[in-house]
């Protein structure tokens, strides 16, 4: 019995010590600078198109990060309309959501387009025959169920 009360109390205290452990969210320039570093390995880029890359996806990021933002105040908007029944609201927040999910589609496609413009021939063949393969370098985090990638690139 001493040993439970014991167990208890030492659960009781380290709940909140672990909820007050945050994962830190990587900056823009650490995912951009992971993506190139990925990239790198598998195609070959030149510390010119790394510097190209890094700009391009730094900037993609910066970008992404912004809409995501917003995107989360929206879905709080959301979980609130939902709670009070509030028809209008949802469908109005629904239309955000798709917007945003819409934007960064394009923010995405956009870089990749970007990025596939600085490689050599013998790259972009590679890059195509990963993708086909369906490794392709450009995949970001997020997994499986994101939105769908642009032209296949992510």
């Amino acid at each position: 019995m001493r040993s439970l009360t014991i167990f208890t109390l030492a659960a009781a205290i380290s709940i909140p010590a672990l909820a007050q452990t945050s994962t830190k969210m990587p900056s823009a320039t650490e995912i951009a600078q992971r993506q190139v570093k990925r990239l790198t390995t598998l195609l070959s880029l030149t510390s010119a198109q790394q510097q190209q890359a890094t700009a391009i996806f730094t900037n993609s990021a910066k970008a992404e990060q912004s809409v995501r933002e917003a995107e989360k105040e929206a879905h709080e908007t959301l979980r609130t309309a939902i709670k009070s029944n509030d028809a209008a609201t949802i469908d109005q927040v629904a239309n955000t959501i798709a917007q945003s999910t819409a934007e960064l589609t394009s923010i995405k496609a956009k870089a990749d387009a970007a990025f596939y413009q600085i490689l050599a021939a013998d790259q972009q063949s590679k890059l195509s025959d990963l993708e086909s393969e369906h490794m392709s370098p450009l995949d970001g985090p997020g997994g499986p169920g994101g939105p769908p990638p642009a032209m296949g690139l992510r």
